[in-house]
């Protein structure tokens, strides 16, 4: 067989081209991790069909077609952010210092993902924590502007809700979102935060100092004025000095219980979202839970319908095969015989054309025997039955039992016979004669037999071709022996 090395050259290059192709395509198709966002860029489209600057998908997995597609990653990872503010204008325009700490990460939203795709693609994670870093500041110095230090200091949640929105909002922008946020302390280059502390702590030892004062003045100015009433002027100093000591208790005892109150409402908040938190997952539990049973149940009630649904069909299929099996035999049986009979009376009828067939030849060569006379005819047939008819009409007398018979004989008769013999020739006179019995079967008996009775004057002579008819009936009757 003759080689052809172009045919064969041809075949390998286009088997290396085709499992190139296989390899560009699977080199192609990228898998995006559950860390990152795939941002697939060039000629992409958007779900309305139009054209887009990219494509991000978090998760899942997407073909880049070669030369007109290209795709990078984002990173997911938390980054976290040191923002020591200084010099923070506050609204009562007094600065402060707020050292705090942001954790900030490339949000998962589709249009704040779409934001990340256009704007921080391609930066490095230190220049997004500066971008980050940036807008962060300028958020949190415009919120303390709008506060007062006193709001700052004794209401961290309404500074902190303030601080979280309108820095999400900015970061947003940008395709970020703010995870959490971390104020350590608040501090003033004028030191006026410390000296609203100097000053409650102040304002409570002065009232003490001064109730004190005031108690030694009463004692003194008593013990002056009134040696009379030395004892009831101690009694009502030291009186006073109770009073002013326990006012000065009931104060400090006020502000324990002002701080106690704050405490106690603040640990009340924190206990409040704990419980809230647990309720909910104890709910979602449950709700799973209930779910998970719900489909067990209807898992079970689904194989249960399964098995009893089989078995009834494998049943129904069963006696259907079997109806049919029975309805077969049976069918087939009944064709049997039912061509059992056919064949029956198909043979009985060929046997009885073939008795008819015969008798109607053997009465052909019996009337060409009579010269073709079918007079002569049925006589050399009646000729030949003439003994069997005989013998039939004796046969009404043959079971007579004469010798069971009795007669009383009383002599002869009048015709000189005695009462037996007219009782035997009256028992034959009963037998009808052969001209009536040939009669009763619509036939005149052949005068070659006899007359009637009523005809016995007139003596009947047979022709001769009658005698010559009768003489040949026996050769007739060999020939012809189906018709006897």
């Amino acid at each position: 067989m003759p080689q052809h090395p172009e045919i064969l050259i041809t075949i390998a290059v286009i088997t290396i081209l085709v499992f190139s192709m296989i390899l560009v395509i699977l080199r192609r198709y990228r898998k995006c991790p559950s860390d990152k966002i795939m941002v697939i860029y060039g000629k992409v489209s958007s779900k309305e069909g139009k054209n887009a600057s990219s494509k991000c998908l978090h998760g899942g997995a997407a073909f880049i077609w070669p030369v007109i597609q290209d795709y990078q990653y984002l990173d997911l990872t938390p980054i976290s952010i040191n923002v020591d503010l200084t010099n923070a204008l506050s609204r009562q325009n007094i600065r402060i210092d707020v050292p705090s700490r942001f954790t900030v990460g490339i949000s998962t939203e589709p249009g704040i993902m779409q934001n990340a795709a256009e704007r921080l693609l391609g930066l490095r994670m230190a220049e997004i924590q500066e971008l980050a870093k940036d807008i962060i500041f300028g958020q949190l110095r415009l919120v303390i502007a709008t506060m007062e230090i006193e709001e700052i200091n004794t209401d961290r949640d309404k500074f902190l809700e303030a601080v979280s929105h309108n820095v999400e909002s900015e970061l947003k922008k940008i395709g970020l979102r703010l995870i959490n946020v971390n104020v350590t302390d608040i501090t003033d280059e004028s030191g006026y935060i410390e000296a609203l502390g100097k000053e409650a702590a102040a304002r409570a030892i002065n009232d003490a100092k001064r109730s004190v004062a005031e108690q030694n003045r009463e004692g003194s100015i008593g013990q002056a004025n009134a040696q009379r009433d030395e004892r009831i002027s101690v009694a009502s100093a030291n009186a006073t000095a109770v009073n002013g000591e326990n006012e000065a208790k009931a104060a400090i005892a006020q502000s324990d219980a002002t701080r106690r109150e704050r405490e106690a409402e603040a640990a009340r908040r924190a206990i409040a979202a704990e419980n809230v938190a647990k309720a909910k997952a104890l709910e979602e539990s449950y709700q799973a839970e209930k779910e998970a049973e719900e489909s067990r149940a209807q898992r079970e009630l689904a194989t249960q319908k399964a098995d009893v649904l089989v078995a009834a069909e494998i049943n129904k299929q069963r006696m259907e095969i079997e109806a049919e099996a029975a309805a077969e035999v049976a069918r087939r049986q009944a064709k049997g015989e039912a061509d059992a009979i056919l064949a029956k009376m198909q043979a009985q009828a060929q046997g009885m054309e073939e008795i008819l067939t015969k008798q109607a030849s053997g009465l052909a060569e019996i009337v060409n025997a009579a010269g073709g006379d079918p007079q002569s005819a049925v006589q050399l047939i009646i000729a030949d039955k003439i003994e069997e008819l005989v013998k039939v009409q004796v046969e009404a007398i043959k079971n007579v039992k004469i010798d069971k018979v009795t007669v009383w004989d009383s002599g002869a008769g009048a015709d000189g016979k005695n009462s037996t013999a007219g009782f035997l020739s009256g028992l034959m006179n009963a037998i009808p004669p052969l001209s009536d019995t040939f009669r009763m079967a619509g036939l005149n008996l052949p005068g070659f037999l006899g007359t009637p009775a009523e005809q016995a004057d007139e003596a009947a002579v047979a022709p001769v071709e009658v005698v010559a008819a009768a003489e040949a009936a026996p050769a007739a009757e060999t020939a012809a022996p189906e018709s006897k």
